[in-house]
C-alpha cells in the first residue's frame, strides 16, 4: 500500500487543476445592504442565490463564502449526484412511507431539471446520467439488495437485479456476489466543475459573490437582519444559512448536525489495457452493500475515485484543516481496493484527501425558520447533497417568502431530526453506533441490540 499511496498529494483531486479553477473573487470590503443575503458559497448557497434571481431577475441577491466557491463538501464530493431527497429509499420509506410517490416524484423532476440547467446555463461539469449498481460482496447482502429492489419498483425506477456472473460482466470484481442496479436515477458530475459552473451562471445572473468573507455573528434587527464580518456589514431583510457542517451561526443548529469526515482517493488515469481487465464499459458509479460501504466511480479521464468506509467524528463537533488527512484511513482504503481489483495492482494513487460532512440523527436534510421567519436553513445532507441542495434552495426560497407550496406542506419539510446529545455523551454515542456497524457487518450483517434499539427511534449515522 505504501508504494501506491508514496506519490499522492495530499490534496483533492477536483480542487487541485489551476488550470480549470476560476480566479478568486474579492472579499467584500465596505457595508452593503442586499434584498437576500446568503451565506455560504457551496450547492446550497449557490442554487438559491441562481434560482431566486430566475424567479424574480430584480432583486439583489449577495452570496458571502468564508474561503472559496465550491472548496468544501461541494468540491469535494465523489460527484453522485442522486435523484433522492431522503438518502435513499430505505430511509424515507422507514421515516415518511405516506410522503414516498411525492417525494420520488419530486426528487426526478428536481434531477430532471438540475440537468436542464446546466444546459441552459452551459455549465460543464462532465455530467453522465449513467445509473448506479449496488454490489453485494457478502451472500447476506442479497436479501438486502432484493428488498431496495422491490421498494425501487414501487416507485416506478427501472430496476435490474444482477447474479454474481452478470455484476461482474458489467464491472469485474473477484469480490461481487450479485447487484442491483437502477437505472436514470443518479448522474455523474466533476462535483468542482459544477460548483465552479453555478458560481458564474450567479454572477453572470447578476449575483454579488464575494470570497474570502466569513460571517462571524447574525444580529435579529427587528425587519432585517444584520451578518457581521471581518471588515464590513451586510444588512438584508432575508437570509439564507447554507454553511454545511461547519459551526452554524444559529446555536440551535448545534444540537441537530454533527461533522464527520469522509475520505476518498484518486488513481493516476487507467491505461486502456487497464481499464479493459475491469470493464466499466458503461460507467456507472458503483457502492457496496456493508453498513461501512464504498463508493466509486470514474472520472472524465479514467481515473478510479474509491472513497468512502470510514466516517470519523471528531470529539466536540470539531472541525479543522489537519483532520482532512488521515494516514491510516488511506492505506485501509487503498487495500480495500486492491482486494476489489486485483488486477489492477501496481496503479498509483495520485491524490488522497478528506471532507467534513454534516449529518442528522435522520440521515437526511431537515429546513427551518429564526428571526420571526427572516432566517431560513436546510442542513444535515449527509454526502447525498449534490442534487438534492437544489430542491433545497427552493424550499428555502419558499419559507422565505412565505409561500404554501406542495413542498413545505411536506412533513419532512415541517419536522426536525431528533437531537443529537451533548458531549460527552454524543461520541460515546456516535462512536458505539460506529463500532457496532462495524460488528454487524463482519457478522452477516446481525445486528446488535445498540442498532437495534436506536432504529426503532429512528435513529442513525453515516456518511
Amino acid at each position: 500500500m505504501d508504494e501506491a499511496l508514496r506519490d499522492a498529494e495530499p490534496a483533492c483531486y477536483w480542487l487541485d487543476r489551476p488550470a480549470l479553477a476560476p480566479s478568486a473573487r474579492p472579499p467584500l470590503d465596505g457595508p452593503t445592504r442586499a434584498d437576500l443575503a446568503i451565506v455560504g458559497g457551496g450547492y446550497s448557497g449557490l442554487w438559491t442565490a441562481l434560482l431566486a434571481k430566475e424567479a424574480d431577475p430584480s432583486l439583489d441577491v449577495v452570496v458571502l463564502e468564508g474561503n472559496r466557491v465550491g472548496w468544501a463538501a461541494s468540491g469535494r464530493n465523489g460527484g453522485f449526484c442522486a435523484s433522492s431527497l431522503t438518502h435513499g429509499l430505505a430511509n424515507g420509506e422507514s421515516r415518511w412511507p405516506a410522503e414516498m410517490p411525492v417525494l420520488e416524484r419530486l426528487g426526478m423532476d428536481n434531477l430532471d431539471a438540475l440537468e436542464t440547467s446546466l444546459h441552459r446555463y452551459g455549465i460543464d461539469c462532465d455530467w453522465e446520467r449513467t445509473g448506479e449498481i449496488m454490489v453485494a460482496t457478502e451472500p447476506h447482502q442479497l436479501p438486502w439488495l432484493d428488498d431496495e429492489a422491490r421498494l425501487a419498483r414501487t416507485y416506478g425506477h427501472d430496476v435490474a437485479v444482477l447474479d454474481a456472473e452478470q455484476a461482474r460482466a458489467e464491472v469485474d470484481s473477484p469480490t461481487y456476489v450479485g447487484g442491483l442496479e437502477i437505472g436514470g436515477a443518479v448522474a455523474l458530475v466533476d462535483p468542482a466543475k459544477l460548483a465552479w459552473g453555478l458560481a458564474r451562471a450567479c454572477a453572470d445572473s447578476g449575483v454579488r459573490l464575494y470570497e474570502h468573507t466569513p460571517v462571524t455573528d447574525l444580529i435579529d434587527d427587528r425587519s432585517t437582519v444584520r451578518l457581521a464580518t471581518s471588515a464590513a456589514r451586510v444588512t438584508a431583510p432575508r437570509v439564507v444559512l447554507a454553511t454545511n457542517a461547519f459551526p452554524p451561526l444559529l446555536r440551535r443548529l448545534r444540537h441537530y448536525v454533527v461533522p464527520v469526515y469522509d475520505y476518498a482517493l484518486v488513481t493516476e488515469p487507467l491505461t486502456a489495457q487497464q481499464l479493459a481487465t475491469i470493464g466499466w464499459r458503461r460507467r456507472q458509479g458503483l457502492s457496496d452493500s456493508g453498513n461501512q460501504f464504498h463508493y466509486y466511480r470514474l472520472t472524465a479521464d479514467n481515473r478510479v475515485l474509491w472513497g468512502g468506509y470510514d466516517a470519523v467524528y471528531h470529539y466536540g463537533n470539531r472541525v479543522a484543516p489537519q483532520l482532512q488527512q488521515r494516514p491510516a484511513t488511506f492505506a485501509l482504503l487503498a487495500e480495500h481496493f486492491f482486494t476489489t481489483f486485483p488486477q489492477l495492482r501496481g496503479v498509483r494513487f495520485t491524490h488522497r484527501w478528506g471532507g467534513v460532512i454534516d449529518t442528522s440523527s435522520r440521515v437526511s436534510v431537515f429546513f427551518g425558520t429564526a428571526a420571526r421567519g427572516k432566517v431560513a436553513y436546510a442542513a444535515g445532507y449527509t454526502g447525498l447533497g449534490v442534487g438534492a441542495t437544489r430542491f433545497g434552495a427552493q424550499v428555502l426560497l419558499d419559507l422565505l417568502w412565505g409561500r404554501a407550496t406542495e413542498r413545505t406542506a411536506l412533513e419532512m419539510v415541517r419536522t426536525k431530526p431528533l437531537p443529537f446529545p451533548p458531549e460527552p455523551l454524543r461520541a460515546a454515542v456516535i462512536n458505539l453506533t460506529r463500532w457496532s456497524y462495524a460488528r454487524a457487518d463482519a457478522n452477516a450483517g446481525r445486528e446488535n441490540l445498540w442498532l437495534r434499539m436506536i432504529h426503532r427511534l429512528g435513529l442513525g449515522f453515516d456518511s
